[in-house]
């Protein structure tokens, strides 16, 4: 597809810039057309139409192609729900039946495979509201919100002690998207807390703290953390991309973000909702 769109851009832009001068030539060697003014009006107006056109040919059809996309991703989507839902629906009713303890752990196992693939739906779902510019923002309790994401990492990360001090914060945001931003910040918690099995998270005013105690950091790495791809730790999992995608949703989402840390004595993030 790009290739033949490549092709056509060239040979209309060829033909385009050989007919200018062709006509420019024309114009000055035959017609001998005097009024400079006239001229330049014709030639503006001639490259303003070329423009119109090279850039109508360019972007229809990447418009098309993604358009297309959209259109598979919320068909897939909507298709992904069902078994899921299927999947979840039956296992419920499985477990009132069964009483042998190892098939009830096998059965959790099942439940907690099917959490996560709910998870990645709602983040598909997520992505593309983003990419079609939906509305998404919404009334919050954070604390139900932070409850919610506890429950779901504790099956993730069974060795972790959450210890949290919630009290009741109505907010107005993007839900799944803070969603995102709790659990990158609690992931990287842990990821670097190898000596240590607690997060503490509390709600202070509009302040949410989240507080691991791991390596922590000093004031150099506090300057990269939010550059794309850095790692503070080469030899840890991931891609380093997670603290710049907090950066950004909690700039576009007036959320103030700061850190605190010291070396080996953690790192705690604050999330200063008094703004939005």
């Amino acid at each position: 597809m790009f290739r033949n769109l490549r092709l056509q851009i060239f040979t209309y832009y060829f033909i385009t810039v050989s007919a200018f001068l062709i006509i420019l030539h024309y114009i000055l060697t035959v017609v001998k057309v005097e009024n400079y003014f006239l001229l330049a009006v014709i030639m503006l107006c001639f490259v303003i139409l070329s423009g119109i056109m090279i850039s109508k040919l360019s972007i229809d059809p990447l418009q098309e192609h993604i358009e297309n996309l959209q259109i598979l991703s919320k068909e897939t989507l909507h298709e992904l729900n069902l078994p899921i839902s299927t999947i979840v629906t039956n296992s419920q009713m499985i477990k009132k039946t069964l009483e042998d303890e190892k098939s009830l752990k096998r059965l959790t196992r099942i439940n907690t495979a099917c959490s996560m693939l709910q998870q990645r739906y709602n983040e598909l779902d997520y992505m593309i509201k983003t990419q079609t510019l939906q509305e998404i923002k919404e009334n919050i309790q954070l604390d139900e919100l932070i409850k919610e994401r506890i429950d779901f990492l504790s099956v993730i990360y069974g060795h972790v002690n959450f210890n949290s001090q919630l009290h009741s914060l109505e907010i107005f945001s993007d839900k799944i998207g803070l969603s995102k931003v709790i659990d990158n910040i609690i992931d990287n918690g842990v990821k670097y807390s190898k000596n240590s099995t607690n997060i503490d998270i509390k709600i202070v005013d509009s302040t949410l703290y989240i507080q691991d105690f791991g390596c922590g950091m000093d004031e150099v790495e506090l300057l990269q953390i939010f550059d794309k791809f850095y790692q503070s730790n080469n030899n840890m999992q991931g891609f380093g991309i997670g603290l710049n995608m907090v950066k950004r949703f909690c700039d576009k989402n007036n959320i103030g973000l700061s850190f605190k840390s010291q070396p080996n004595s953690g790192t705690t993030v604050l999330l200063n909702f008094k703004d939005i």
